[in-house]
């Protein structure tokens, strides 16, 4: 299969049309003419599960949602098996792959060389015709590259101890890269069978000898203990647009502190929504995100035993959980990217292309640190002369 080839004349001048981010709309450089963009946003809620013990982010939503005509759940199997009976949820793509972060960009028949946009290095390496899972969805950029610049420039701001050139840096303006980056989201209704220990505390009255006054004698103090008693019982969950990055070109923390995303917006796919960005492919198999999906629904299946144990304390021995009606998308999420090179070394920075939160590597000015040590010892050794 020959690759499709997506390009978007202005039906006014006939001029390349780019996507401006916030609207839904493409619009032309050179004559100002703006067309429209297919249908409107899908609705597909996700939010932040809200138990702050968990280390990891997670983002679904508890309920599936009714999504638009043209962006459907795709059963999980079916995904599994891209060369068997699944040819109307694949493509042939091209590629460039980053030999340095391992990122792959989707190109178009008329690009062969460009640079990867999350390290700046270059890339020239064409993996060739691909069989991938088409894009069910895309979340289409919110800001501006203009208001990604300012958030990065604030960001980088308030670094402390970070080298002079970044700062200038960040004041020369820099240009970002738009990438949508991949991602898998997971549904599936779970059924879970537990067993643990329900702890309940009680207090007793013990005498402990003690020094009072000198003088050594009987004190009494109360002792908390806890009484266990063995539970079991069964619990249902139902998951819905379980996130899970589809590339590994950014670092997870990086991909974590890129949540939230309200995937509310998520639109049905659509090639003008990329047209003036870049096309991350992935580079998570489909398999390997639902293992991670997979991990993710234990940890609060974990943590909705534990509620159902109750008490004031909970061991949690035994889980077995089944699940049914596992479906995924793939689909893709908007980034503003930046790379900066500092003694040899490439600093990635990211911004999330819907909210502007920024996410970035830092390098450390060892003049501006020794400088602060030394200021630092100067002063305390002054406050020591004047105090004696």
């Amino acid at each position: 299969m020959i690759p499709a080839e997506h390009r978007f004349p202005c039906g006014q001048c006939g001029a390349s049309l780019a996507f401006r981010p916030g609207q839904q709309s493409l619009v032309c450089d050179w004559c100002g003419h703006r067309q429209q963009i297919g249908p409107g946003p899908a609705r597909a809620p996700g939010r932040h599960a809200d138990d702050s013990s968990d280390d990891t982010a997670l983002q679904w939503a508890e309920t599936k949602p009714a999504l638009p005509r043209g962006l459907e759940e795709i059963p999980l199997e079916k995904g599994l098996d891209l060369y068997r009976g699944a040819e109307e949820i694949v493509q042939t793509v091209r590629t460039l792959s980053c030999p340095n972060c391992g990122a792959q960009v989707d190109l178009d028949d008329n690009h062969h060389a460009s640079a990867c946009p999350f390290c700046a290095t270059p890339v020239v390496t064409d993996t060739g015709p691909t069989r991938r899972i088409k894009p069910q969805g895309v979340l289409p950029f919110a800001i501006t590259e203009a208001e990604a610049r300012a958030a990065m420039k604030a960001w980088l701001g308030s670094l402390w101890f970070a080298p002079s050139a970044l700062t200038a840096y960040a004041r020369k303006d820099r240009r970002l890269t738009g990438v949508y980056s991949p991602f898998w989201t997971f549904d599936a209704d779970s059924v879970s069978h537990y067993r643990g220990q329900r702890g309940d505390a009680y207090y007793v009255t013990v005498q402990t000898m003690q020094n009072v006054n000198g003088k050594s004698q009987m004190v009494s103090r109360q002792e908390r203990r806890i009484r266990w008693t063995p539970v079991s019982g069964r619990i249902t969950r139902q998951f819905n647009d379980v996130l899970i990055p589809a590339s590994t070109a950014l670092p997870p923390r990086f991909a974590e502190g890129m949540k939230p995303w309200d995937l509310s917006s998520l639109a049905i796919y659509d090639p003008a929504f990329l047209s003036g960005f870049e096309a991350e492919g992935y580079t998570v198999a489909l398999a390997d995100g639902h293992e991670a999906a997979r991990r993710q629904m234990a940890r609060i299946i974990h943590q909705d035993a534990r509620r159902a144990i109750g008490g004031d304390e909970q061991q949690v021995d035994h889980v077995d959980s089944r699940f049914a009606n596992e479906t995924f998308k793939h689909i893709l999420l908007p980034i503003w990217s930046a790379a900066y090179r500092y003694n040899g070394k490439s600093y990635r920075f990211v911004v999330n292309g819907q909210t502007g939160k920024v996410m970035g590597e830092r390098p450390w000015s060892v003049w501006k640190i020794t400088g602060a040590v030394a200021l630092a010892l100067v002063a305390l050794a002054a406050f020591l002369y004047l105090s004696q």
